[in-house]
């Protein structure tokens, strides 16, 4: 019995469509708005309509009906193109609706799921802290039970989705209790934008993913009813544990297309530019950039869509998921690099997509888990 790694006719549909709005509707009009740092609701909009962010939920709260996987071949396909445009979508779906789909009530998620689906609303998930970093557990923003509300106070940052005009939601986490050996006991919280004395900042000035949002939040006595506890009290930590892992795939898959736009660029590039009477392609030196950088986006397909078939099925995926995420990342910088060697002086130029996707690339190595948390996941699931 042999493996059969082609992908099913609708998704292979769904990966056709998906190619087509990203070369169609995206690389026309994301340049643009990339050097003007502004987000593009406009195309967001249309990812909504065509059931993007929905991909992974059932059709009962608005969804798709489709998995991880579906999203997966989504993200691919968007980040061929452009990462911003991609990240949106991973962070609205893995961090933004996930956690309500996972962990919340039935009234919840007929709450708010729908229009998160539809794209209508953008979620998003506040954990990174000032202070916290990788060691998600220092959690210091509190909550406080004051009757049937939540009083909560404290801040976050590097929030992606969490300030557009379109926001409508940010799950956060928070203290709301000592365990018995006087560690903190974390909890999940819905907090609608708007609420009063929740502010959100401007949005970063960033190296890359500049035509997506990214903000710091902070919450001076934030009030919010007691019905906005997601899951069970004191299970936040293990909630956005949960999160961590199933996200990992997404941004795995997320690299993957900007490892595979990097080729599809330089490979266009070393046909039509010619020095010393013919195509850099010609140049062995060139081919052998060029097959090394295909090797790696299709090792990385391979690992992206293992950790997610995992998922799907309900089996172990905690450590496909970690190897999946370090190595997609960490040769998305590498395929960037080469990209934009081969791109010459044109690589340096914002003109051209790579040198977008330089810009995007290292970012891919820190968020969800930086490459060296990856390796301590992979360690720990190998017995150490």
């Amino acid at each position: 019995m042999s493996l059969d790694h082609r992908l099913p006719e609708e998704l292979e549909e769904l990966r056709r469509t998906v190619e087509a709005f990203a070369h169609d509707v995206v690389a026309p009009k994301i340049g643009e708005y990339y050097e003007q740092h502004a987000f593009p609701y406009e195309i967001v909009q249309e990812m909504g309509r065509m059931g993007l962010f929905g991909l992974p939920f059932p059709e009962e709260y608005g969804g798709m009906g489709g998995d991880y996987l579906a999203l997966g071949i989504a993200l691919e396909e968007l980040a061929r193109v452009d990462s911003s445009v991609a990240i949106t979508l991973e962070a609205g779906v893995s961090l933004g609706a996930m956690p309500l789909y996972r962990f919340g009530t039935e009234e919840q998620k007929r709450e708010w799921l729908p229009k998160l689906c539809s794209g209508e609303m953008l979620g998003a998930f506040g954990l990174t802290e000032p202070d916290g970093g990788s060691d998600a557990g220092a959690t210091r923003t509190t909550a406080v039970r004051d009757g049937e509300e939540w009083v909560i106070n404290g801040s976050k940052c590097f929030i992606t989705n969490s300030g557009t005009d379109i926001t409508g939601l940010v799950t956060v986490t928070a203290v709301t209790g000592r365990k018995a050996d006087g560690s903190p006991e974390i909890s999940s919280i819905i907090v609608p934008s708007g609420t009063p004395g929740f502010t959100v900042a401007a949005p970063y000035s960033k190296v890359g993913w500049n035509a997506s949002d990214t903000r710091e939040l902070s919450f001076s006595d934030v009030r919010v009813p007691a019905g906005n506890l997601l899951g069970e009290e004191g299970r936040g930590y293990a909630q956005f544990l949960r999160i961590l892992d199933e996200g990992r795939i997404a941004i795995a898959a997320l690299a993957t297309g900007l490892a595979q736009g990097c080729v599809d660029e330089s490979v266009k590039y070393a046909k039509e530019r010619h020095a010393f009477g013919k195509p850099i392609g010609a140049n062995q030196a060139i081919q052998f950039k060029l097959a090394d950088m295909e090797m790696r986006a299709h090792t990385s397909r391979l690992a992206w869509r293992d950790a997610a078939s995992r998922l799907v099925h309900g089996e172990p995926f905690k450590k496909e998921a970690a190897l999946a995420k370090l190595y997609s990342s960490e040769i998305a910088v590498d395929n960037a690099r080469e990209a934009t060697q081969i791109h010459g002086g044109y690589g340096f130029m914002n003109e051209y997509p790579v040198a977008r996707m330089w810009r995007d690339a290292k970012i891919l190595e820190i968020g969800e888990g930086t490459s060296e948390v990856q390796r301590m996941l992979i360690a720990r699931e190998l017995g150490f």
